[in-house]
């Protein structure tokens, strides 16, 4: 595959298009705003790039490394392992709930894209009861050769993306308050999938308190525009 053919498919990925429902998601976010923690853009922001860099940054992006390269090695018991393991560190039912449905959509849409490249990773996954969304996100990142570096990147981008989006409508924020919150994210996101690549699994770490408690604390919230 060509490097302007595996950007195009990795944009694919990326793509808020991509019908996974993850615009139904905030993460946590939606009670953050209810709660005032989250107000304007500025504590947008912070609330945003502190959950990128000590959070999905320190976990959730190594992890999505390793099982590109447990699919590229054609490791399923390692890709078993990492999915459970992921499953297991959703701290709230709703998170739980997040990837399993997102998982479920992205695993649909591996048939429906009839594209021979994906077979492999389909056939893997079909017959399990559940599996977590960046389980099958990196089954077909591996499937299309896409480099990690570059997909790491384009993952952090499509989360920092919807959160930025729940933002928008919750709290609400102005378009240009949202793409400048955004700029910022994005100039983050090279040193944190930097990261991310070096980071030894000993070391992955989802501490992050505060995120946990927003998004138990969404589950039992009155009024809310989002699922998580």
């Amino acid at each position: 595959m060509n490097d302007s053919l595996q950007l195009a498919r990795l944009l694919q990925l990326a793509s808020p298009a991509l019908p996974v429902g993850a615009y139904t998601y905030s993460q946590g976010l939606e009670w953050a705003i209810e709660s005032g923690i989250v107000h304007d853009e500025a504590t947008a922001g912070r609330w945003i790039s502190d959950l990128l860099d000590h959070g999905i940054g320190r976990y959730e992006a190594p992890l999505v490394d390793a099982l590109m390269a447990a699919w590229t090695a054609g490791d399923l018991t390692g890709v078993k392992s990492l999915d459970a393991e992921f499953l297991a560190s959703r701290e709230s039912a709703e998170l739980r709930a997040e990837t399993a449905q997102m998982g479920f959509s992205l695993r649909r849409l591996l048939r429906d894209l009839r594209d021979d490249s994906l077979g492999s990773v389909a056939q893997a996954v079909d017959a399990w009861p559940e599996v977590a969304y960046p389980t099958v996100w990196a089954g077909i990142a591996a499937a299309w050769r896409i480099d990690p570096s570059a997909a790491l990147t384009a993952y952090l981008w499509s989360w920092a993306e919807n959160q930025v989006m729940a933002a928008l409508k919750a709290v609400p924020l102005g378009q240009a308050a949202g793409q400048r919150v955004l700029a910022d994210l994005g100039g983050r996101l090279p040193a944190v999938a930097a990261q991310a690549l070096a980071l030894p699994r000993a070391r992955w770490s989802n501490f992050t308190p505060g995120f946990a408690i927003a998004c138990a604390r969404h589950e039992t919230q009155y009024s809310r525009l989002f699922r998580s």
